[in-house]
């Protein structure tokens, strides 16, 4: 294990000799204060400069070709989703015809559970983890109720046991079997938003496809911060929201995965949409809905450019960097601040701050999830007061992220100092 020291100097050493550390200038910064540490990259990322060129450049193009920007623009409107597939699917893992770059991470979801959440007989169960982002459960709850059933009878959580804040996976794993033949899908976070908590996906999908079932997972907290194979684990079906740790513009456009054995089913249901119909034959505008091969059959309407334009930026800063580099840098700094933390926690009787994300960097991301205990919120706005950006959860967890791509050993240390100076 590295030897860290919480010091200015040790932090600025560590700086110097990181290779992705010229990333940083590549960002905005936010300025809405002196020297902001902005450690919320798992809630929104920061802008990339190339940000606005990308964007213009189809503001300009839409101005001078109107419509005909769809087949004359510099990057061709009509294929445009197609500049990313690429490098998105080097980000999660894939082959290029798995992924596609569309619509929203919910929407995506729902587009997803209705062709893979198929309950018929006995088989209707779905398996999720207890306490996940607010917006699966809602569309897990909408999905098993659109085919008529109850919620509380055929979602079932897999929750920590009593008196942990971690999902032991072994859980995962014996809910898995004990359901068994009742089981329809399995679709949880790859990574938990509230603790941080990374789930082992390719035995979470080996276990669901021996009892005969679908695996799918939202991967909000994951694209971009894990180095994810989803192609090699067997993963059906995946989702991802890209303005995280992905910095592509807030409410921005999200991600599809569909494994190459799913990538031609005319039989599936779906909601379907003429974008997502065969493209070579798509302005016969013929009844009867012929996907494309691929993600792409999940596509409903034309790609929404400007948002995309934003994604390419980031995309082709990823692209540049890899997510080999991306996340050992990520696991140095984040156990930097793991350090940090416990070493102001054990000189302070006041304040004791229980870092709840496991300590073991292959079932993290960036993410910590520190539990201040015999402190408030105030100690969270105290902190805010003095240029933190982080995520307060109650009761009384902040969230922190350092993104590689743009945070420093310096934030690390900024944030520690602010820490001790905001104790209650």
């Amino acid at each position: 294990m590295t030897n860290y020291t919480n010091s200015l100097e040790f932090a600025r050493e560590k700086d110097a000799k990181d290779e992705l550390n010229k990333y940083r200038t590549q960002f905005y910064i936010p300025n809405f204060r002196e020297d902001v540490v902005y450690f919320t990259g798992n809630s929104l990322g920061l802008q990339p400069k190339t940000t606005k060129e990308y964007i213009e450049r189809e503001l300009n193009d839409w101005a001078k070709w109107g419509v005909e920007g769809h087949f004359y623009a510099e990057k061709p409107w009509f294929e445009y989703h197609e500049f990313l597939t690429e490098k998105a699917a080097k980000v999660v893992g894939a082959l290029p015809k798995e992924v596609v770059i569309t619509h929203s991470l919910t929407t995506n979801l729902h587009l997803l559970m209705v062709s893979f959440y198929r309950p018929e007989g006995k088989r209707k169960k779905i398996i999720c983890e207890a306490k996940a982002f607010p917006s699966d459960q809602y569309a897990l709850e909408s999905q098993v109720k659109f085919h008529g059933l109850d919620p509380q009878t055929d979602l079932v959580e897999v929750a920590p046991r009593e008196g942990e804040h971690l999902i032991r996976e072994e859980d995962i794993y014996a809910k898995i079997e004990e359901v068994g033949d009742e089981l329809a899908l399995v679709m949880i976070g790859g990574v938990n938003y509230y603790t941080g908590q990374l789930f082992d996906m390719k035995t979470i999908t080996e276990k669901a496809h021996a009892v005969g079932a679908i695996c799918g997972f939202d991967l909000a907290h994951a694209a971009g911060n894990i180095h994810l194979k989803l192609h090699d684990w067997g993963v059906d079906f995946a989702a991802w929201c890209t303005y995280k740790y992905l910095n592509s513009s807030p409410g921005g456009v999200s991600g599809i995965f569909v494994h190459e054995r799913h990538e031609y089913k005319p039989e599936l249901p779906r909601f379907a949409g003429w974008w997502g119909y065969d493209k070579e034959t798509r302005f016969q505008m013929e009844p009867g809905f012929n996907p494309m091969k691929g993600a792409e059959g999940w596509q409903l309407s034309n790609a929404p450019v400007l948002g995309m334009a934003a994604h390419l930026a980031s995309l082709d800063i990823f692209d540049e960097v890899g997510m080999e580099k991306l996340c050992a840098k990520r696991d140095d700094l984040t156990a930097y601040l793991e350090f940090v933390i416990d070493e102001i926690s054990a000189r302070n009787e006041n304040a004791t701050f229980e870092i709840i994300t496991p300590r073991d960097k292959t079932k993290r991301g960036a993410q910590l999830s520190i539990l201040a205990h015999g402190q408030g919120k105030a100690l969270f706005d105290a902190m805010t007061e003095r240029g933190v950006v982080a995520d307060w959860r109650e009761p009384n967890v902040i969230r922190v992220a350092p993104a590689p791509l743009y945070n420093t050993y310096e934030d690390v240390f900024n944030f520690g100092r602010i820490l001790e100076e905001s104790i209650q």
